[in-house]
């Protein structure tokens, strides 16, 4: 009787272990599942003063309806060479507050550059997630296409980091003339299965954010830009991307450089440089 009882206690014992453990575990799940907008978005408002011009460049500010009494919010720095602006759309991080890069669109020659905040971010309205990031990017486009001093035979979209896939989206879903990519990956997902292996990232993820499922449907060029040290957006990542990716692609890996100190380099801006000087060219001809 009594080594009977001690099976039993043993067993009850291992038993609520388990239970404890399986508790834990699904407790866990469930905040990841609850919590996952703050692990994939952190808004960032806007804290420093915004510039009027810069170089000679005009700054107009831009408000976007996308909803009753809701807008999104950004500028337009427009290049005051053209009458017929030729425009690069950008999209930012998922802690980027875009209004620091109006200082650098000096640096980008012969074309305008348009920053919008994403919802929740900077002073747009509303609450960032994947299906409306995805519909503001279109709305975004179609805004500036519509445009009378905006070329629309000359848009390019540019991201970085989590925006690079909002500008895959847009480039499967209108006409641009190229995509500039900083960092890019080729699903949330597939990130998140790396770093939570443990859990059923299929069955709790709400923003997948699948690029590579637009990238086949591509024909304009693509400019990649990645840091060999990217521990955030692993260089793996970018290159399963730019394999998907049906138009032609122009690859810089940066050596020695990371996730959040690629933006600033001079080498980038070149690159980019570079790149739409030839866009322009007959040797990289939007095909789209």
């Amino acid at each position: 009787m009594r080594e009977s009882k001690k099976r039993y206690g043993l067993a009850g014992r291992i038993a609520f272990i388990f239970t404890a453990i399986f508790l834990l575990y699904a407790g866990w799940i469930i905040s990841l599942y609850l919590f996952q907008d703050e692990y994939v978005f952190y808004p960032q408002r806007l804290l420093q003063p915004v510039f009027s011009s810069v170089e000679g460049r005009k700054i107009e500010d831009i408000e976007l309806n996308i909803s009753d009494s809701k807008y999104l919010r950004g500028w337009f720095c427009k290049n005051s060479n053209d009458k017929k602006q030729k425009l690069i759309i950008y999209f930012g991080g998922n802690a980027e507050e875009v209004s620091y890069l109006i200082k650098d669109s000096a640096r980008i020659e012969d074309w305008a550059l348009a920053l919008t905040n994403y919802r929740g971010y900077g002073q747009s309205d509303g609450k960032p997630g994947e299906k409306e990031l995805y519909e503001d990017s279109l709305r975004i486009y179609d805004y500036y296409a519509a445009r009378p001093d905006v070329d629309r035979t000359n848009i390019v979209v540019m991201g970085r980091s989590l925006g690079t896939g909002v500008a895959t989206y847009l480039a499967s879903k209108r006409r641009v003339k190229a995509a500039i990519l900083i960092s890019p990956y080729e699903s949330i997902a597939s990130i998140a299965k790396e770093r939570f292996w443990f859990a059923p990232v299929d069955m709790i993820l709400k923003h997948r954010f699948d690029s590579h499922m637009y990238a086949p449907a591509i024909k304009a060029p693509l400019l990649c830009i990645l840091g060999s040290w990217d521990t955030i957006v692993t260089p793996d990542h970018s290159r399963n991307l730019i394999k998907k990716w049906e138009g032609a692609t122009e690859v810089h890996e940066l050596k020695g450089f990371g996730h959040n100190d690629l933006i600033g380099r001079i080498e980038v801006w070149n690159y980019i440089n570079r790149f739409l000087k030839e866009l322009l060219s007959s040797r990289k001809q939007d095909t789209a």
